[in-house]
């Protein structure tokens, strides 16, 4: 008889330990994380509306891959797809559009982008959308180039953008 209640009462200790470390496991698992990755890839630009010295109004198209610059490797191997306008006009203005993102299961994220003029003006972004495991996605942070090539066509442009800040899954 003895025996059998210091089981049930270690027993009774252990589930509570087991509950509050799962529990701990959870929310900390659910917290906002930080987010870190470089794209690289190709974006092609065609006028619309607009093509003078003193203003130029065009979309982009860009397509390439994002590696993850964290341990956790978060979006790491994602391809991406962004459609955009810009707006230059001297000295002045801005790109604005959308990323979406497929990871390697195929999961989407949706990112909405804006970036003021200029080819190393920091940007901003937040996320949209997701699907699957992304589902409920919250969060946002900044975009710079880190790196870009010389253009291979006169339409286009090769680079490398650093996007970090933080995500949240719902619980």
């Amino acid at each position: 008889m003895l025996i059998r209640k210091v089981i049930q009462r270690n027993l009774r200790a252990l589930c509570f330990v087991g509950i509050f470390v799962l529990s701990t496991f959870v929310s900390v698992a659910q917290a906002e994380q930080p987010f870190d990755i470089t794209l690289c890839g190709s974006t092609a630009a065609t006028a619309i509306l607009v093509e003078s010295e003193e203003l130029r109004i065009s979309t982009f198209e860009g397509k390439g891959i994002a590696r993850s610059n964290l341990e956790s490797k978060a979006f790491d191997n994602c391809s991406y797809h962004l459609l955009g306008v810009a707006y230059d006009s001297g000295e002045k203005g801005a790109r604005y559009g959308h990323a979406k993102f497929m990871d390697p299961d195929g999961d989407i994220v949706v990112q909405e982008n804006l970036r003021p003029f200029g080819s190393t003006a920091e940007g901003t972004w937040k996320f949209i959308y997701g699907t699957g495991k992304w589902k409920g996605i919250k969060g946002g942070g900044k975009s710079r180039a880190v790196a870009i090539g010389k253009r291979i066509t006169p339409d286009s442009l090769q680079s490398c953008i650093r996007m970090t800040g933080t995500f949240e899954l719902p619980k």
